[in-house]
C-alpha cells in the first residue's frame, strides 16, 4: 500500500481465482475503493523502473554500504543490514531528537523515531538513501552525524 499504492491503499495481482476468492471474504474490501488511474500508472512505471534499472540499484547499494561502512567508523551503532533505510541507534529518545536537531541545522534532514513508534529504549534516527546521493553528499552527511553527537555531548556534559 505505502510502496506502490501510494499509501492510498494496496492492491492484490494474483491468479484469478485468488482475486475471486479475496472479493469474496476479504473484508477490507468490501469497504475500499478503487486506486485511482494516476496511482496505477505510477505503479506500472516504478515496477518498469524496477526491471530496467540497474544502474540505480548498484548506486543505491554503493550508497548504503558507503554510508554503513563510515557511521560504523564513526562509532555508530546501526542496526544490520543492507537495505538504504538505516536506523542509526540512540536508545534514548531525547539524545535522538537533539542529534536531528542538530542535523537539521546542518542542513541534513533526517527523523527521529521514539516510544511508542518504536519499542522503549530504541529511539533511532532513520536515514533514507537514495541512488541520486553522491558519494560527497553521503560523507557530508556522516559528518553532519559526527558534528551533531559531539555537539550535543558537549552540551550535555557542560
Amino acid at each position: 500500500g505505502k510502496a506502490l499504492g501510494g499509501a492510498s491503499g494496496g492492491y492484490v495481482a494474483a491468479h484469478q481465482e485468488i482475486v475471486d476468492l479475496l472479493r469474496q471474504r476479504a473484508r477490507p474490501y468490501l469497504f475500499s475503493n478503487t486506486l485511482a488511474p494516476m496511482i496505477v500508472a505510477g505503479t506500472l512505471t516504478a515496477l518498469d523502473l524496477v526491471e530496467t534499472a540497474g544502474d540505480l540499484r548498484e548506486n543505491l547499494t554503493r550508497n548504503a554500504e558507503l554510508f554503513r561502512r563510515l557511521m560504523t567508523e564513526a562509532g555508530f551503532d546501526l542496526l544490520p543490514g543492507e537495505h538504504p533505510i538505516v536506523p542509526v541507534m540512540f536508545g534514548d529518545a531525547v539524545l535522538a531528537a537533539k542529534v536531528a536537531e542538530a542535523m537539521g541545522e546542518r542542513g541534513v534532514y533526517v527523523t527521529a523515531f521514539s516510544f511508542p513508534v518504536v519499542p522503549r529504549g530504541e529511539a533511532r534516527i532513520r536515514v533514507q538513501l537514495s541512488a541520486a546521493h553522491t558519494p560527497e553528499q553521503v560523507q557530508a552527511c556522516v559528518d553532519a552525524f559526527v558534528a551533531s553527537r559531539d555537539a550535543v555531548r558537549e552540551t550535555t556534559t557542560a
